[in-house]
């Protein structure tokens, strides 16, 4: 017995554009998978909007202002999570956090446990916090029960040498600059890519797998 389809959301907060854009990547890796579906979400803003004015993001950010914001209600109607956050001192981004802290009932719910979760990120420079980032925001997923996916190394683009690029087994990740003004490269993009196929397909095995222990 199989799944029909599965829907894997993507939720992501993104300030000037860039993490955005390897959220879209994400969702076409996972849209090349048959019977799975992405849903892509942002967390809800925190800055002020003349803040956001000040450092030039409100202009960036009108490219995806069409992007719904996320609830916890959809962590758990997804099959799978993939959250994408820049880099804040090796952290997740305030506007990740906030938004995760608001999942209290369905951590004592269990409402995530068994669901497929992974993370990418954006970070400033080539030491910026590429593995840091994500491995601390995987202690969330985690605590969620949920089961963590990274990008194997089957992925080769993992291993480019001649060209500054992010990218981590841990999850894809983009080089953005000091200044923001890099925007992710196509090795990073394939990464992302490949980062959405993988879980995606981790996802409809395991909802496979479920169904059919379900019809047994």
């Amino acid at each position: 017995m199989y799944t029909e389809s599965i829907n894997v959301s993507v939720i992501f907060y993104s300030m000037y554009g860039h993490v955005y854009e390897m959220a879209e990547a994400v969702s076409k890796g996972i849209n090349s998978v048959d019977n799975a579906e992405p849903k892509m979400h942002q967390a809800p803003e925190l800055m002020p909007e003349d803040v956001l004015k000040d450092s030039g993001a409100w202009e960036a950010k009108e490219a995806f202002d069409h992007i719904p914001e996320a609830t916890p209600e959809v962590l758990e109607n997804s099959d799978a999570i993939i959250f994408g956050t820049p880099t804040r001192f090796g952290m997740m981004a305030a506007q990740m956090r906030n938004f995760l802290d608001q999942t209290g009932k369905q951590w004592a719910e269990g409402a995530l446990t068994g669901k497929v979760g992974s993370v990418f990120a954006s970070v400033g420079g080539q030491h910026g916090g590429h593995k840091t980032t994500i491995r601390n925001f995987h202690t969330t997923l985690l605590h969620h029960g949920m089961a963590v996916v990274g990008v194997p190394y089957f992925e080769d683009r993992l291993n480019e040498m001649d060209e500054i690029s992010g990218g981590t087994p841990y999850g894809a990740t983009t080089v953005a600059g000091a200044t923001g003004g890099r925007t992710p490269s196509e090795n990073e993009l394939e990464i992302a890519k490949t980062q959405g196929k993988h879980v995606a397909e981790m996802a409809l095995q395991l909802s496979n797998e479920e169904a059919t222990i379900a019809a047994e």
